[in-house]
Order: structure tokens, then C-alpha cells, then sequence
């Protein structure tokens, strides 16, 4: 009988795919370091941890784990598509959900699965008490102008009808040391602490905890500075870097004096010169804005880009490491501490947009 099956059907699709290209360190250790200095530096409050956009982009399932066993008990996502990868660590009750709830089908995950949503506005705060109440948080805004109910609202029936167990609100400007806002803030967040009752309040960001005990209360909420970011001088000893990114050579290649690399011919060489095509592009978060003037490493010896960064390739020189071949590992800078690496992007952008195809190890 002839084999008429297509080469699709005769696929192993329960095959698993070959080693990545790229990949994404931890530093667990490191981590849980952070937490712990950041809990310290609170003082009598107990730091939390913001664990949204996937723990900033180096994974709920790697870091939650950590925060936990380091002693956090309160975690901070955005959406309610973000519970399911936390509460797979945690105990539902102990995850907020910052944008709150919007309609009814929210209102009924949020019971279904015991998440708490932190209640933004009076139309939320009925609707919540609507649809059968229970514990909440709730959100005052204080002069960030984003999320949360005004100060003036702290009164109303729908809010003195709420559970609430942590009333927070959010500093607009805590990186800046001498900014006016701080204090006045501070000011409208305890003028509402006696009228809305509550068992815990929280101000402080990463930043805000360098502000001092007067910021802290009862909770603070870290995101930036657990995974390596430094707001604030005061805490640039306490916090190591958490993420390393690595990204294998695709291919070496000699260029002659007057070839050129990349889209748009931006680069053309000057000499004959020996380069690297490595597998790293925007689409995995090293954006196009971070190449120029740039350089990638190994084993301390630097490898200047060349060219525009392509969706999916970086071509590097590797005039200081003529060693290299391709598969070899190349360090990807991500120092989030280091302004000189950025490039134009702010710390929380370079975490964030890491891609999807970034293998955590």
C-alpha cells in the first residue's frame, strides 16, 4: 500500500521545539532580596508587591512564587486578566485588582475566583453593593488626577455602604525628592483616613518609600525597585538587578570597506570589519529607539550595534571578540539602573515591553 499521508500528518506535533534563541535570567535570589530591603525600609508597614503586566514583564509564574516565600502577602495586578497567573501561588484574597470593576461580569469573577477589586468611583462603588457587596478596596485620588474617587466624595452613602479593607491612593511625583506635590498629597490622603472606614492605608510607591515613615502607613506598594529599578538614590544600594537577557550569534560574516547592514544602509563599514547577526529585535523589546550608540557584550568586552535594529536581528561589530561564531551567547544590555542603557525609554518601559518568545529561566 503507498503511504499517501501528508508530511503534516506524519508530523510529531507532540515533538517539543529545540532550544531558544533568546532568553530571559531571574534572579530569584536577587529578588527576594529586594522585597525583603523594601519591607525594611518600611519601617512598622508591610511591603506588598505589584505584580502587574506579568510582574513587569519577567513573569507572574517566575517572580510571584519568590515575593511569596520572601514573606509578601498583598499583590497589586491591573486587570482581571492578569489574576488567574497570580492566584496560581497565592490565595485569591490576598490579589487587588487595581482598575476595579466596570460591570456586572466583572463583579462576578471577581467573587467567583475571591480576587478584591479596588473600588475607582461612586458609579463602582454601587455597582459593586449592587450586585451583593463584600470586602473591597478603594482608591482616593489625591493629585495624580488618574484613578479614584475625589477626596470631596469620601462622605457618600455608596462609599460609607463599602468593606473596605485597604484604602490607598497614588503619588504622582515621589522620584522627585523636593517636588511639592508630595506633601500635599500626603496632607489629602490622612484628611480622608477618618472619614472612610478602613482596616489598612497605603500611599507609598517604590519611590514613595524613600519618602520616609510618614508615607508608609500600614501597606506599601513596590512594582519598580523589586525588579531591579532604583526610583530614588536613597534605595540604590539596597536594590540588585533582577533580569539578564541573552541572545544567541545567527550568523558571523566579513564586511568589505563601503558594504553597508541593516535597513536604509544606516551603517556602512569603514574598513573590513568582522560582524555578528544576533538573534534580537524589537519585536522581543530591545526597540529600535535603544540601538544607536549602543552595544551589546561578552564577556566584557563590548560590541558596538550596527545598523537599525530589525524586528527579530541586531548585527553587531566583533572587531574586540574576532573569537565569536555563531551560537555563541551575547549579553543583551538591560541594566534598568543604568540610564546611559536606555536610550530615551524610562526603566519601566525596558521591563515591560519584553517579548513574548524571551524564555524565562
Amino acid at each position: 500500500m503507498t503511504d499517501t499521508a501528508s508530511d503534516g500528518e506524519r508530523a510529531d506535533r507532540s515533538a517539543p521545539p529545540p532550544p531558544a534563541s533568546l532568553r530571559l535570567t531571574v534572579d530569584r535570589d536577587a529578588l527576594a532580596a529586594n522585597w525583603r530591603a523594601l519591607d525594611a525600609r518600611s519601617g512598622s508597614a508591610r511591603a506588598g508587591a505589584a505584580v502587574k503586566a506579568d510582574a513587569y514583564g519577567l513573569g507572574a509564574a517566575t517572580c510571584v512564587p519568590v515575593l511569596r516565600d520572601a514573606g509578601c502577602e498583598t499583590f497589586f495586578v491591573a486587570h482581571w486578566s492578569e489574576v488567574a497567573a497570580v492566584i496560581a501561588h497565592v490565595p485569591p484574597q490576598q490579589v487587588a485588582v487595581l482598575h476595579g470593576v466596570r460591570n456586572e461580569a466583572e463583579c462576578a469573577y471577581a467573587r467567583a475566583v475571591g480576587a478584591v477589586p479596588v473600588i475607582n468611583s461612586l458609579e463602582q462603588a454601587a455597582l459593586w453593593a449592587a450586585t451583593g457587596g463584600g470586602t473591597c478596596h478603594l482608591m482616593v485620588d489625591t493629585g495624580i488626577n488618574r484613578l479614584g474617587i475625589a477626596a470631596s466624595e469620601a462622605n457618600e452613602a455608596a462609599i460609607s455602604a463599602l468593606d473596605i479593607d485597604i484604602l490607598m491612593s497614588h503619588l504622582a511625583s515621589a522620584d522627585e525628592a523636593d517636588s511639592a506635590l508630595n506633601p500635599r498629597q500626603l496632607t489629602a490622603f490622612q484628611s480622608v483616613l477618618g472619614a472612610i472606614r478602613h482596616r489598612r492605608a497605603s500611599l507609598a510607591n517604590s519611590a514613595g518609600i524613600a519618602l520616609g515613615e510618614d508615607y508608609a502607613f500600614d501597606l506599601t506598594r513596590p512594582g519598580l525597585a523589586l525588579y531591579g529599578g532604583a526610583p530614588r538614590p536613597e534605595l540604590a544600594a539596597a536594590i540588585r538587578p533582577v533580569a539578564q537577557v541573552q541572545a544567541a550569534i545567527l550568523q558571523t560574516r566579513a564586511l568589505a570597506a563601503g558594504e553597508s547592514v541593516g535597513y536604509n544602509a544606516t551603517f556602512t563599514a569603514p574598513a573590513p570589519m568582522r560582524v555578528a547577526t544576533v538573534s534580537m529585535g524589537y519585536a522581543d523589546g530591545f526597540l529600535r529607539s535603544r540601538g544607536p550608540g549602543n552595544a551589546f557584550s561578552h564577556n566584557g568586552r563590548r560590541l558596538p550595534i550596527l545598523g537599525k535594529v530589525s524586528m527579530d536581528m541586531v548585527v553587531i561589530d566583533c572587531t574586540a571578540a574576532p573569537d565569536l561564531a555563531a551560537g555563541n551567547w551575547i549579553d543583551v544590555p538591560w541594566n534598568i539602573a543604568d540610564a546611559a542603557q536606555q536610550s530615551g525609554l524610562s526603566p519601566y518601559e525596558m521591563l515591560t515591553v519584553i517579548g513574548g518568545r524571551l524564555r524565562r529561566d
